[in-house]
């Protein structure tokens, strides 16, 4: 098409032509835009509010998360942050973050999910695993010290699709943290030492 318009350069139809493609050229790029939203994975972070994560990566399992994972062990938390592969900051309430004493400048260090819940005043922070790390003691260490004036608790997971996600990285995912797997989704790993060492 591209190469038709050209052609026509130096003669009369050029100035028509060249309109005619770049409209076209507009009305291409818009589709492709939407082709592409229409490829994001949708999820509900708040009553109303949805958001739409680049598909691939982490982003499956950052919905497990929210979607599964959070009504089961944190049912009624709030999202705060949402981190996606494509975009980095899908979702961010800031403001409420900051009403728990944190203020966060760089993205990079943010958990890939922040839930604040309320009825137990926890802040929990989720690793998704899919390519990066679980929460070993050194990345337990620089969510402590990014959080540190969180007036509510903190609670580390790391999140895994799958048991061979988790076996790849068991060695390094630090004691007082919590396991969960997405795909048995009703169940947690505790490494917490003597916390829940008793009969059931």
């Amino acid at each position: 098409e591209a190469l038709a318009v050209i052609r026509t350069y130096g003669s009369r139809a050029w100035d028509a032509k060249l309109r005619e493609f770049l409209a076209a050229g507009v009305t291409l790029a818009a589709r492709y835009r939407q082709l592409r939203e229409l490829a994001k994975i949708p999820i509900e972070v708040a009553a109303g509010t949805t958001i739409r994560l680049t598909p691939g990566g982490q982003n499956e399992l950052v919905r497990a998360i929210l979607e599964e994972f959070a009504p089961r062990f944190t049912p009624g938390a709030r999202a705060i942050y949402v981190g996606d592969t494509g975009e980095k900051w899908a979702y961010f309430d800031e403001r409420h973050l900051a009403e728990l004493g944190v203020t966060v400048e760089e993205h990079g260090k943010m958990p890939d999910v922040v839930l604040h819940f309320e009825e137990k005043s926890w802040l929990v922070l989720v690793e998704a695993v899919t390519s990066h790390g679980p929460v070993s003691p050194k990345r337990m260490a620089e969510l402590k010290e990014l959080f540190v004036n969180s007036s509510a608790g903190l609670v580390f997971v790391t999140a895994f699709l799958d048991r061979p996600g988790l076996f790849r990285y068991l060695a390094e995912i630090a004691w007082e943290t919590e396991v969960w797997i997405a795909q048995d989704p009703d169940h947690m790993i505790h490494f917490n030492g003597q916390r829940f060492l008793g009969p059931y």
